[in-house]
């Protein structure tokens, strides 16, 4: 142990932050049913056992670094659903989401200042309750700025932030998880599970069945031989008009005669013998039966083989927000084009036919390469698949973000700043909703966004763990096993206020409600507790919004409940 210590550790700190990270993003795969201890919580656990273990400090600009590039990334990620809850459709869910937030800042800092806790465990107890990691380092970048510490002061108030986040988040996870999933649905005598299945019945307006297995294809593409008398003698385009009038979205796609691929014409007039690509929806072939209408089915490999591609789509067209995806598949432009997925605040969402498209929204449009390139103009931004992150776009809005935190307001003697992290928070958020509104620029893709939230959470709290290691003992014994308790209470009566007044007062379905409450504490495991619950991904479509709400203000709830405390 003192050979690790002493020989690769303390010249070399990189190797144990990496060492911390392997075993935390181990501890955070053990899961139980649909909760999983979760990365963060398992970085934070490994570095404290790690730090208290070898005793090696790490520098600070270190963690510093990596924590404002997750805050950056984490407006980046939010910021279009953040200022889309601002409108009017979307309010009920951010007052919900207020409301949650704004209770379990005050029920902390009731409990911390009753107990006599100092800023450091008042934080660590909102940051675990809530469920905010962010908390972490928001605070103690605040607790840094105090006026009246010592530098040591200073350290032991930081390394309790950490301390207190441990001891209260995992159960605070656990406990809004089953809260949500199970006990507020039965304390009401409702099946989430049945109000979920009615729900998705009345937001539909066909087939849609966004939770088919990854095995379920809707696009389906044939090759069939003319020979039915209804067929012979029609064009393509009074095919497919017929069809549209009938509710079927079915298309012909190419033509082969006497062993020729014909242009795409959709004049063409159908011969007997012509072989047809025929392009449709699924449940559209079924009903339409093209062997009885058309002729029997063929292999042709040439026929079926013509260049489809899946584009990327950002909506931006003012003509196409707020139409339903079934709107948007009866306009002409739409012909022979699918959306295959919808992602909503950087997140696979489950949409359905009756689900509105918003601003900054990417549509994955599929089918023929000459179709997709139209349909996508006429949506919004076509944005192709690139790799390649735009550092001049993230590097410069980490540092206008940090350049408008560092100047602060003093009331009564305390500097009131936005820290350079919480300016990366906003400007993440202005260039996040900048993006989505002009996606030709700004790239940052998927890859990349996961090293900077995830990643850059996980180095930022590893760091923070392996600091604060040495006095763990000490400060959990400061804090108290009645942490735990007081951290539980914590968790639970912001998210019954917030159930009363949606349920009660504002009558948002459970389903979605229930989406709004998870989203509001950002307990990702809560979210995947509920659908589980509900056999469904209808309790998604409350969660984005006030999921972005609530990164926000939880997050900056770190520096508020330290001035409050001071």
């Amino acid at each position: 142990m003192n050979f690790l210590r002493d020989e690769i550790f303390k010249p070399h700190p990189e190797l144990l932050v990496f060492l911390t990270v392997a075993a935390g993003f181990l501890l955070g795969r053990i899961r139980r049913r649909s909760i999983a201890l979760g990365s963060v919580t398992g970085c934070l656990l490994a570095g404290l056992g790690l730090g208290w273990l070898f005793e090696v400090p790490v520098d600070n600009t270190v963690k510093s670094l990596f924590f404002i590039m997750f805050l950056f990334a984490l407006g980046y990620r939010v910021g279009p659903q953040f200022f889309r809850g601002l409108r009017s459709d979307g309010l009920p869910q951010v007052l919900v989401a207020l409301v949650v937030c704004v209770s379990g800042l005050l029920v902390c800092w009731l409990f911390a200042a009753l107990l006599g806790y100092g800023p450091g465990l008042g934080a660590g107890l909102l940051g675990g309750a809530l469920t905010q990691s962010a908390v972490i380092g928001v605070a103690g970048d605040a607790i840094g700025s105090l006026p009246g510490l010592s530098p040591d002061q200073v350290t032991e108030q930081q390394n309790l932030v950490a301390i207190g986040y441990a001891v209260t988040y995992p159960l605070g996870t656990v406990l809004c998880a089953v809260l949500l999933a199970n006990a507020l649905p039965r304390l009401i005598g409702r099946d989430l599970a049945r109000d979920s299945a009615d729900l998705a019945r009345e937001l539909d307006a066909g087939s849609d069945d966004p939770d088919a297995g990854e095995g379920y294809y809707e696009v389906v593409l044939r090759a069939y031989a003319v020979a039915h008398p209804a067929v012979v003698g029609r064009t393509i385009a009074e095919f497919e008009r017929q069809q549209a009038e009938l509710g079927r979205r079915i298309y012909i796609t190419r033509v082969r005669r006497a062993g020729e691929l014909l242009p795409q014409d959709q004049g063409i007039v159908l011969a007997e013998g012509d072989v047809v690509a025929v392009s449709a929806i699924r449940g559209d072939v079924v009903a339409y039966d093209p062997e009885a209408v058309i002729g029997p089915e063929v292999d042709d490999v040439e026929l079926l083989d013509y260049r489809t591609e899946s584009l990327h789509v950002v909506a931006g067209a003012k003509a196409q927000l707020g139409k339903s995806i079934a709107d948007l598949r009866r306009e002409p432009f739409m012909a022979g084009v699918y959306v295959t997925e919808l992602h909503r605040s950087g997140a696979r969402f489950p949409f359905r036919l009756s689900t509105a498209i918003e601003r900054g929204d990417t549509l994955l449009l599929t089918g023929p390469r000459r179709l997709v390139g139209p349909a996508a103009a006429e949506i919004g931004k076509p944005v192709p698949t690139s790799f390649a992150t735009d550092m001049v776009w993230v590097g410069l809005g980490i540092f206008l973000g940090g350049c408008i935190g560092i100047p602060a307001l003093h009331a009564g003697g305390v500097p009131i700043s936005l820290s350079t992290s919480g300016g990366a928070l906003i400007m993440g958020l202005v260039f996040g909703w900048l993006r989505a509104k002009y996606p030709t620029f700004g790239n940052v893709p998927g890859g990349a966004q996961w090293f900077m939230d995830t990643l850059g959470l996980c180095l930022f709290v590893a760091v923070v763990g392996i600091n604060a290691g040495p006095g763990f003992t000490r400060g959990l014994e400061q804090a108290g096993w009645g942490l735990l308790l007081l951290g539980a209470v914590a968790t639970v009566v912001p998210l019954l206020v917030g159930f009363t007044l949606g349920h009660w007062v504002l009558k948002i379905r459970l389903p979605i409600l229930l989406g709004v409450l998870a989203g509001a504490q950002t307990t990702t495991a809560a979210i995947g507790a509920v659908n589980e619950s509900a056999k469904s991904q209808i309790p998604t479509i409350g969660y984005t919004i006030p999921y972005a709400v609530g990164n926000v203000l939880l997050t900056i709830w770190g520096a508020v409940i330290v001035l409050l405390h001071h």
